[in-house]
């Protein structure tokens, strides 16, 4: 038998080459199989038992955490209970943050921040452009699910970057951002090396204090890729972003060390995807190091406020005019682009100012303007005669219209001479008081009528009459209250709220100007009404023509001294400490507005000049020092609860108070103009004051504040 198989010649012929025959079945009682030798048979399970091996191995090491690459949309796994070990930690935010601000941490010794050895030649076009995945973004993005990312109204921040220089100068600003726990900030690397985030990190003195979440954006092989491949993973990088992550708004380096191709990508797709783009230029972590304390809300209005200056020139200001102009040209615009400048100049314009006008620019040179639009517009007076108070008034507001909800204009006096500095400090206030999230919670923008760069010395309705701004403790306060607070010892470093409004150097709000126009434009018409069949005891014009505001400032700081009256509106003042850094007032050249000069000065004490010996202001030295330093609360803005508000005569009050003076001041003005009180239960607009039961206790009570000025007139 064990020569079966090899020992018959005819086992390899075909059946074909042999005759058939009829075999007859034979049963054998007992059948045996041929054996085969052992040694084959060790062989062959040996082999069954390598593959059975081998595929088993092959299975079991399939990669199962690879998303499905789809060109549409992007896939990424269920979200698993646990995080994994290398997703990003989620920072809890600290929601008492936008009323106290949090205590700072001591301040942890950075190590230098050094660039790692890699290949920054510049990428050329020749490389692979094979399909664009992302190996390492998915689960960072899915990780964050916890910052509601998939909804567009969030609290996520987003830095991004390319190169590793520019990642060296975001993310400081990135990790003190964290710090302030505002916001959830996230940092996404695009770039085209190959550096270990956590390299990244330890280089940049990163670590788990900073409360930054990291996303590796970069591509697969980005190291050989092609400049057109790194180009659209950028764009598809922010994509993904945008659709797990909604931020607010995009920082990016954008002082010329970038990769080419990162900016352009960036731009195109924050147009695409309507998410805003901040371009922070050189310099951006020490001259915008205040915009690490703004939230989310207000970094997202960063690029839609718009500001423009007016500055209203008598005759006889050439100095003050000249050196307000040149404090202008030094001051720092890398917050923003350079405002639109308007000069109001009178009829008669001596040699100086013309000469100095005609050698001018605006924007200065040294400012970036690529495509050097000439931003300034100069008014010139053609009426030589000098202008009556309606007149100025008017000529002065139609000088600017607001387009939308998010122009202001910067009211300035030639006597005025500005800091460096001063236009941070603008931006930083608007965006924090008028887009943040407590002001639009508390819906601080109703109120805030305008906000200061000027501390001011003396009451506008006594312009000879000193003012001293109060200080945090000298808040109205119950009387169980008062004891303790006279124990406390008093801050006179504290901005404050003050119905007055200012007219040497005041930001006023664009809805408060436009409100001012419609004031002006009906309180014009009513006099002119009124004077057809003029009386010396008519009540109408002797509640219009008694001035509450000296004639020292111009004439229509009445009118909005009345509107802010009648609507319970404040301007905000800076701190002593503050203003330094923001702008001071000289008198030395002052001269009275041009409405004014040749009469008295409005009787009382208001009479006689500030140039006379004794009776000149006390002036402001400009100071040199940091923002934020000169800040009362380690940099941060208090919130409006905090501030101490006087009403207009300079007395410290509460806002259930200045509601009550606002609701008797709009009854004393109808009836000045022969319209009843409004009735109960309405308010000022007319409708059901439905409103009336929101809670008391907010900053913003209800109050006369919503009424239109329409129903000052009896035109409901």
């Amino acid at each position: 038998m064990a020569n079966l198989f090899m020992t018959n010649e005819e086992l390899g012929k075909k059946d074909d080459d042999h005759k058939r025959t009829k075999v007859l079945p034979i049963r054998s009682s007992q059948w045996n199989a041929a054996r085969i030798p052992p040694r084959k048979t060790l062989k062959r399970l040996a082999i069954a038992l390598t593959v059975a091996i081998f595929v088993y191995l092959f299975i079991h090491n399939i990669p199962t955490d690879n998303p499905i690459r789809d060109r549409r949309h992007p896939v990424y796994r269920p979200v698993p209970a646990q995080h994994p070990s290398n997703a990003p930690v989620i920072p809890k935010l600290n929601s008492d943050r936008p009323w106290k601000p949090p205590t700072k941490p001591e301040t942890v010794k950075q190590k230098p921040k050094l660039i790692p050895e890699v290949d920054l030649k510049p990428v050329s076009d020749v490389g692979y452009n094979g399909p664009i995945t992302f190996p390492n973004l998915a689960v960072s993005l899915q990780a964050i699910y916890e910052t509601q990312g998939t909804s567009p109204t969030n609290k996520n921040i987003l830095f991004a970057a390319s190169s590793l220089k520019s990642a060296a100068k975001l993310l400081p600003m990135a990790c003190q951002m964290g710090t302030e726990l505002r916001s959830y900030v996230h940092f996404a690397l695009m770039s085209r090396s190959d550096i270990d985030m956590e390299q990244l990190q330890a280089i940049n003195g990163i670590d788990q204090s900073c409360q930054i979440i990291f996303h590796d954006a970069r591509l697969d092989k980005s190291t050989e890729s092609s400049k057109t491949r790194l180009s659209k993973g950028v764009s598809r990088a922010f994509h993904h972003v945008q659709t797990y992550m909604h931020p607010q708004t995009v920082l990016v380096d954008a002082s010329g060390e970038e990769e080419e191709y990162f900016l352009p990508a960036a731009r195109g797709q924050a147009s695409e995807e309507g998410f805003p783009l901040i371009e922070l230029p050189e310099g951006a972590q020490k001259h915008l190091a205040w915009m690490t304390k703004l939230d989310s809300a207000s970094l997202a209005a960063w690029n839609k406020v718009n500001v423009e200056i007016m500055v209203y020139a008598s005759t006889g200001t050439a100095g003050s005019l000249i050196r307000l102009l040149k404090s202008l040209s030094a001051a720092d615009f890398t917050a923003c682009a350079i405002p639109h400048l308007t000069i109001e100049l009178s009829h008669d314009i001596d040699a100086a100012t013309t000469q100095f006008l005609r050698n001018f620019q605006w924007p200065p040179s040294r400012a970036n303007n690529p495509t050097h639009v000439r931003q300034l517009t100069l008014r010139h007076r053609i009426p030589r005669k000098s202008l009556t108070e309606e007149e100025s008034s008017v000529r002065f507001l139609e000088s600017f219209w607001p387009a939308d909800q998010h122009s202001h204009v910067l009211v300035l006096s030639p006597n005025t001479e500005l800091s460096p500095q001063f236009y941070h400090y603008l931006k930083y206030a608007l965006l924090e008081y008028s887009y943040s999230v407590p002001a639009t919670m508390q819906k601080w923008d109703s109120r805030l009528l305008g906000i200061s760069l000027e501390l001011p010395s003396t009451h506008p309705g006594d312009a000879l009459r000193p003012f001293s701004p109060p200080s945090s403790s000298k808040k109205a306060t119950p009387a169980h209250q008062q004891k303790q607070q006279k124990k406390a010892p008093t801050d006179s470093n504290t901005p404050f709220l003050w119905q007055a409004p200012g007219s040497n150097a005041v930001l006023y709000s664009g809805q408060k100007w436009t409100e001012l126009h419609k004031l002006v434009s009906k309180s014009l018409e009513f006099l002119h009404q009124q004077q057809q069949h003029a009386s010396t005891t008519n009540p109408a014009l002797k509640f219009f023509t008694q001035k509450q505001v000296s004639k020292h400032y111009p004439s229509w700081l009445e009118h909005a001294l009345r509107l802010a009256r009648a609507r319970g509106y404040f301007t905000l003042y800076p701190s002593p400490q503050t203003a330094r850094n923001l702008a001071t007032v000289h008198n030395e050249l002052y001269h009275r507005p041009e409405e004014y000069r040749g009469s008295d000065a409005g009787g009382g004490s208001d009479s006689g000049s500030w140039n006379e010996p004794g009776k000149q202001r006390e002036e402001i030295r400009l100071s040199p020092g940091s923002l934020l330093d000169s800040l009362p609360a380690g940099g941060n803005l208090l919130p409006f609860g905090d501030m101490p508000l006087l009403d207009w005569e300079g007395r410290t009050t509460s806002l259930a108070e200045v509601d009550r003076r606002a609701g008797e001041y709009v009854d004393e003005f109808r009836k000045a103009v022969g319209c009843g009180k409004l009735e109960k239960g309405k308010s000022q607009m007319g409708e059901d004051d439905e409103e009336g039961r929101e809670d008391e206790r907010t900053i913003f009570g209800n109050g006369v504040k919503r009424g239109g000025v329409e129903n000052l007139f009896c035109d409901q």
